[in-house]
């Protein structure tokens, strides 16, 4: 039964670091890519859409990507998506085409994007905790229901504490990869 609920925490925070290193890839670090645009979601006749739902994402060069809406009515809404967005760009349009040219990044902006790497870093941290708080609880019910001893209880919550510290120390290694990535000029 703590095999169980060992393997589900396991599982569960492998998850949320595989969720970190996908949103860190989103973060750019000077080269135009289409999955930069992948958190965007654009609103599509009341309904909030990922973009790419809505438009094709190409990259023109190594600092612009074309974004084409598939209904040339969408080109205002998406332009305004992207403009709005946590990336600070900013998209320029051209009938049905939006040109989104990347900014060089300067120092300012640097330390703006280490600033959100660092807030996904702890929100993956936050879920891997709050696994180990449900771990942690259901061990609590398996004494309560006398399934495992106090003691079985003890050892499956330091299992579960050692898992909890490995994936934390993945989070640490992978925000450290990305903070090198973005100050490197």
């Amino acid at each position: 039964m703590i095999d169980d609920i060992k393997r589900d925490a396991n599982t569960r925070m492998g998850k949320s670091v595989e969720s970190l290193v996908h949103e860190l890839a989103k973060v750019r670090t000077g080269r135009a890519h289409p999955s930069l645009l992948d958190h965007i979601r654009v609103d599509y006749y009341g309904s909030e859409v990922p973009i790419s739902q809505v438009a094709n994402i190409n990259v023109e060069d190594a600092r612009t990507l074309t974004v084409i809406p598939w209904e040339k009515n969408m080109a205002a809404v998406v332009e305004k998506a992207i403009m709005t967005s946590d990336l600070g760009l900013n998209p320029m349009s051209a009938g049905s085409v939006i040109r989104v040219p990347m900014p060089p990044l300067t120092e300012e902006r640097r330390k703006e994007l280490i600033r959100v790497v660092r807030h996904e870093a702890e929100g993956a941290k936050v879920a891997v905790r709050n696994i180990r708080r449900d771990a942690n609880h259901d061990l609590k019910d398996m004494v309560k229901e006398k399934l495992i001893s106090e003691d079985d209880e003890r050892r499956g919550q330091e299992i579960i504490q050692g898992l909890t510290d490995q994936h934390t120390k993945q989070i640490d290694e992978f925000l450290g990869e990305k903070e090198k990535d973005l100050m490197e000029i």
